[in-house]
């Protein structure tokens, strides 16, 4: 396990544990990320998958249609989560926690699909 992934989890059970009540704090900075793209967040990633190929080496950018449409479809979907999550079960935290020791290749690409072309460089 990298430093990163432990960073995550410590974040990430934070959250669950404030993910309790009617406020997800994960799906809120989720539709953030999706909606302004950071750069911090694609360096996170980067270096959650530390010993593997660099994102940009791994996946080709999408199209500006793909990215639009792969953003409203995370959109939506943390929408969804931000509601499952006014439940006891903090479902967000949980998805987190499976990606972030499991590092998938699905991940990378969804990240990659919403950057796209034009990754901020702020």
């Amino acid at each position: 396990m990298n430093p990163t992934q432990v960073k995550c989890l410590v974040v990430f059970t934070l959250f669950a544990l404030i993910g309790f009540g009617p406020i997800s704090p994960s799906c809120l900075i989720g539709i953030y990320i999706v909606i302004e793209r950071p750069r911090w967040f694609f360096n996170l990633v980067g270096n959650l998958y530390e010993r593997q190929p660099p994102l940009q080496n791994r996946v080709s950018p999408d199209s500006e249609k793909q990215t639009r449409r792969t953003r409203i479809n995370c959109f939506l979907s943390l929408l969804g989560l931000f509601i499952a999550d006014i439940a006891p079960i903090p479902v967000t935290a949980l998805i987190a926690f499976t990606v972030i020791l499991n590092r998938p290749l699905w991940f990378v690409r969804v990240v990659a699909s919403v950057y796209g072309k034009d990754l901020k460089t702020e």
